[in-house]
């Protein structure tokens, strides 16, 4: 389920649907520390999805530059990562 404010950033950072959900079926999750859980892709995330069969090699390099907020459930925000997430 996505919030108003997530469709919105999606379509104006150019971020497909089905990013979105490969992300959230494959990546890692780190709690923000604000009540939501931001997912993203990293080395582990990127070998379970090449596993699976998932993704190609080049959608795994554009889903590693994207992050995932979600809060209560619902996808709060999407956007590109331009710095590390802090584990």
């Amino acid at each position: 389920m996505l919030t108003r404010h997530a469709r919105s950033r999606m379509q104006q950072r150019g971020i497909p649907p089905a990013q979105v959900e490969r992300i959230l079926r494959y990546g890692r999750e780190q709690h923000d520390r604000h009540g939501g859980v931001i997912v993203y892709v990293d080395r582990n995330a990127r070998r379970r999805a090449e596993r699976d069969g998932g993704a190609t090699a080049a959608e795994l390099d554009q889903l590693a530059g994207l992050y995932v907020v979600v809060a209560a459930g619902r996808v709060a925000t999407v956007g590109h990562r331009y710095r590390r997430i802090r584990a």
